[in-house]
Parts: structure tokens; C-alpha cells; sequence
């Protein structure tokens, strides 16, 4: 008897291994960084790199694992995505493997009896919501990065601070979207990222998300830059739709009730009634509200792409 883990272990692993950390040496990054990346030693890491390690030849010529190590091997050199997010990743191409594809072939290759069977077995779900919140994240990171590295941004910064978020696929409530914890604030000419994104730490900014979504509209991400007419004018110079909501102030709660802000949601849903696929939502201020501009879209990285466009544009 032979389980399909050890088909893993022996076949696919080896080789998936020897493939990431020639790829991550060629990005240019040290046997130690590439070490701490995988969880394995030093020496293991030479072994594979350098071609010591015997590695099945099916699998490595799969385009499939070759997309994989390249996508794991750019996300965890610039940082986008961590060690979790890239198991995640590979974890949810072994499953597929194993189901009817090269990994269930070989398994009844290694075990003959196997290929009398015509069932297939379930054994894990590719759309768990571990990977939805790493992917979630690591789009967060991605767009960190745009940010960060556009000097041009941190004229767009409000005083109250700029917040990056997303939401996953199906979030009612704060705690389905990331963000930066506290904001993001312009320190002497750089946009100043306090920490790594994570889940149910923005407040107002992922509020007016939500009721977007639940006026109908499909983003299911956002940015809050300043707000003045010559910024509305220049967002709509690019080509994006614009819809102004009353000001609404800042729920004060701790973003954990499943409750929604009547008001907020009311004053966005009157907003996109008119505009449903507005790209960029704005209030002008009022009784101690900063006046603002959320702009959406579909991912964070796409919205900080437009962020960063306005900013280089104005």
C-alpha cells in the first residue's frame, strides 16, 4: 500500500523544492535568505539549487508547477507574499494533482491496484479561505508597495492618514477586510506604512467599502486620499466616474458588531444610485469630518496603481 502523501513527499516535494530554490538563488537572493524562506538548512538549499537533489522530470516539466515556482519565487523575493501565503499556494496545486492529474498518475504508477479504481477522492477544498485571506493580502502588500515607492503620493496623504484596503470575496463585516493597521501618514515627503496589513483594522475606510458592495457595487477595494475640487477634476481628466455621498462621521465602534452604519450606507447607496460604477466615491466635508475621496477597485493593487496615476498626474 502506498498513500499519494508519499508520492508527495518523494516525487513532487524534491522537485518543487529544487525548482524554487534555483529560482529564488536567480533572483538574486543568499542559500541563507533562501533557507529562512523555506524552512530548511542551509546545505539543503545548496543541494537543490545546484542540482544534487534527483528530481522527477514530469513534474518539473509541468507547466503548471513551473508557473507556480515562478509566481511563489517573485511573491516571496519582493516580499508579497509570505511563507504562508506561498504553502497556500502550493498546497492547492498538490490537491489538484491529485485528483485525476500527474500526482494521481503517478500514484498508480506506485501503487498498480490503484488504476482499477474509476472514483476519485475530494480530499481538499482549492478555494479554502486560508488562501482567499493570503491572496487578499499579499494584494494588500502589492499595492503597499506602489505607494511607498511613489513620492508623488504623500500629496494625496489626508491629514487624518490614508488607508489601503480589501476585502474577501464575500465580507459583510470590518473583519473580512485588510488593511494597514492605523493609517498610512506622510512623514517628511514618505508615505510611513506602520505595519504588515491584516484583517479587521480599519474602521471608517473598509465602513465605506462595505456599503458600497451592499449598494451594489463590485469593488472590493479602496483607498481614502485627500479631498478638492482639482483633485475630483484630475481623477475625472483620467477617464474614472466620480459620485460625491454626504459627509457621515466615524462610527465609533470597535469593528467587530455585525450591526451596519444605517447612515453611511444610506448616504453611499443615494450616491451610486445615479453613478452605480463610480470609480472614486467623495465627500466634502463637514461638522468635524475631513473632507475625502475613496477610490475603488477591484483589488488593492489595481487601486493603488490609480492612486499613484493621480498623484503623478496632478
Amino acid at each position: 500500500m502506498k498513500f499519494v502523501e508519499e508520492v508527495v513527499v518523494e516525487e513532487f516535494l524534491p522537485t518543487y523544492r529544487s525548482l524554487l530554490a534555483a529560482d529564488l538563488r536567480d533572483r538574486g537572493l543568499t542559500q541563507s535568505e533562501v533557507a529562512d524562506l523555506l524552512g530548511i538548512s542551509q546545505s539543503a538549499v545548496s543541494k537543490y539549487a545546484t542540482g544534487a537533489v534527483e528530481v522527477n522530470d514530469r513534474v518539473a516539466d509541468d507547466d503548471r508547477v513551473r508557473d507556480l515556482v515562478g509566481r511563489v519565487g517573485s511573491g516571496l523575493a519582493n516580499g508579497e507574499l509570505s511563507p504562508v501565503g506561498a504553502l497556500a499556494e502550493a498546497e492547492v496545486l498538490v490537491r489538484q494533482l491529485e485528483q485525476g492529474d500527474l500526482l494521481a498518475k503517478l500514484h498508480e504508477e506506485a501503487f498498480p491496484p490503484l488504476a482499477e479504481y474509476e472514483g476519485s477522492f475530494d480530499v481538499h477544498d482549492p478555494e479554502s479561505g486560508l488562501r482567499a485571506s493570503e491572496r487578499v493580502l499579499s494584494s494588500v502588500r502589492s499595492g503597499l508597495r506602489t505607494l511607498e515607492e511613489s513620492p508623488a503620493f504623500t500629496t494625496l496623504v489626508p491629514a487624518v492618514g490614508s488607508n489601503l484596503v480589501e476585502a474577501l470575496p464575500e465580507a459583510t463585516r470590518v473583519e473580512d477586510v485588510a488593511a494597514v493597521p492605523g493609517r498610512i501618514l506622510d512623514v517628511k515627503g514618505h508615505a510611513a506604512v506602520p505595519a504588515e496589513p491584516e484583517f479587521g483594522v480599519s474602521v471608517y475606510v473598509a465602513s465605506v467599502l462595505l456599503a458600497a458592495r451592499r449598494a451594489g457595487h463590485a469593488a472590493r477595494a479602496a483607498c481614502n486620499v485627500r479631498y478638492t475640487p482639482a483633485i475630483v477634476e484630475s481623477i475625472e481628466d483620467l477617464g474614472y466616474e466620480t459620485a460625491e455621498f454626504d459627509a457621515v462621521g466615524e462610527a465609533e465602534r470597535a469593528g467587530t458588531a455585525d450591526e451596519t452604519d444605517d447612515d453611511l450606507d444610506a448616504a453611499i447607496a443615494e450616491a451610486l444610485a445615479d453613478t452605480p460604477d463610480a470609480d472614486a466615491l467623495y465627500q466634502t466635508g463637514g461638522f468635524g469630518v475631513e473632507p475625502i475621496v475613496y477610490v475603488l477597485g477591484p483589488d488593492a493593487a489595481t487601486v493603488a496603481d490609480s492612486v499613484r496615476d493621480l498623484a503623478e498626474a496632478r
